[in-house]
């Protein structure tokens, strides 16, 4: 059986005993149906893995032992801030998986005028909330130890103007450039991916006005989230660490 990968949210110290978050007790005491003497790993952000071993276990509360730690490091050396305008029902959700999976730094939710999503702030705190559990898991899924910062949803305006010496890139269907042409080397990227309507015009001349470069993705008409992934991807490959 292969060790679980668990999440902790307060720094990890070897050689001592902590009872595993509420969410964390759940997974492993009720859904895994784990008991004393088991064996599980344990991250806190800190780019370190524990070896630790179940000392407590019941259905609503898991103590557990740290036994060691090492270093585990598997974050690309691309630092990847994605701004992605967001998309209906589980795309998002759906989005933000992959591309913690693939190795993105910071995802930001955004707001555009043809966002396809109307929601108050209660309702968009409680998605906020949703995402990160999203991100969360997706680490202990990929093996990734330091958690990607997810941020509240702010308008797309807002976050192209944000000072950032990042190379920024807007997908465009009418790009005269490709990743693939883009000069070598970069170390941060800052990547818009709009809306399922894609974005309006005045959008895009707000966005050329921040320094965002149109780059295009290929010959076909991509969906929101496999836009999302694609380009993430294809930027790993020429700057990061696929391939």
């Amino acid at each position: 059986m292969r060790i679980p990968r668990i999440y902790h949210p307060e720094t990890l110290t070897v050689g001592t005993e902590i009872y595993l978050s509420d969410d964390a007790a759940n997974h492993v005491g009720r859904v895994l149906r784990m008991s004393n003497g088991q064996a599980l790993q344990l991250f806190d952000g800190s780019n370190q893995v524990f070896d630790a071993e179940i000392t407590e276990a019941s259905k609503k509360t898991v103590k557990v032992r740290i036994l060691d730690s090492k270093l585990s490091d598997h974050e690309s050396p691309l630092t990847l801030h994605v701004g992605q305008v967001m998309s209906r029902g589980e795309k998002m959700e759906f989005t933000i998986q992959k591309s913690v999976e693939l190795g993105v730094s910071t995802i930001t939710p955004l707001l555009s005028e043809r966002c396809g999503v109307k929601l108050d702030t209660e309702r968009l705190e409680k998605k906020l909330q949703q995402w990160k559990k999203i991100v969360i898991s997706a680490c202990e899924q990929c093996g990734r130890n330091r958690i990607p910062e997810i941020r509240p949803v702010i308008s797309l305006e807002a976050w192209c103007k944000e000072n950032d010496d990042s190379l920024k890139l807007n997908l465009h269907p009418r790009a005269s450039q490709s990743i693939n042409t883009l000069p070598l080397p970069v170390e941060k990227v800052r990547l818009l991916i709009g809306p399922e309507g894609g974005l309006s015009a005045e959008e895009i001349e707000m966005t050329a006005k921040y320094q965002f470069t149109d780059i295009l993705l290929g010959p076909r008409i991509l969906r929101t989230e496999t836009t999302a992934l694609t380009a993430i991807t294809a930027l790993q490959v020429r700057f990061g660490d696929l391939g």
